[in-house]
């Protein structure tokens, strides 16, 4: 079985103290865990997929707009990865199985031609890290599900900044689309 990972939103604006969107301590707190496991799947040679969030200035008609501060705003501060997870993309950016994907959508299969990239390579098994557990992480999750990907989930390399979310997602998961949480 193929695999691969998919880290989600793992940017200064959703992990930093001073983030546009922060999901704060919490985040902060899985940093070695999404570094140690990128490290580790791109070693093994499994595709490793950057599904980044990226909004315009002052885009009006963007969903999010009404509901959240300007964040991940295409060529900020913010939008870079957090910590040591810049310079672990740094490090491996130019390989192979390394591709880094803009999304404009809570889910990275949203706009985007993730499912073709995973495909081509006959990935079955995705396996899910970053922010937030309870909204793109989420989103992710059921759009793979509804794909027909088998789904882990890294539980100490997931967070929110809504504990009750991040709680209830764990439990969604598992109970509804029959994802591994490890």
């Amino acid at each position: 079985m193929k695999k691969a990972l998919i880290n989600i939103d793992y940017t200064n604006d959703f992990v930093a103290d001073n983030g546009a969107l922060t999901c704060g301590k919490p985040g902060q707190e899985i940093e070695l865990e999404i570094v140690n496991l990128t490290k580790q799947f791109v070693s093994q040679n499994d595709f490793v997929v950057f599904a980044i969030d990226m909004h315009e200035q002052n885009d009006e008609f963007h969903p999010e707009t009404a509901l959240y501060p300007p964040h991940n705003i295409r060529g900020t501060e913010g939008r870079k990865l957090y910590g040591g997870l810049q310079a672990t993309y740094d490090d491996y950016k130019e390989k192979n199985n390394v591709y880094w994907m803009d999304k404009t959508r809570y889910s990275a299969f949203v706009g985007t031609n993730l499912d073709l990239k995973l495909k081509e390579r006959e990935i079955t098994e995705l396996h899910l890290v970053g922010v937030c557990t309870d909204i793109c992480v989420l989103h992710t999750a059921v759009d793979a599900y509804n794909k027909g990907y088998k789904i882990v989930i890294h539980e100490k390399a997931i967070a929110s900044f809504n504990q009750q979310g991040h709680d209830w997602a764990l439990q969604h998961f598992k109970g509804s689309l029959n994802a591994t949480v490890v």
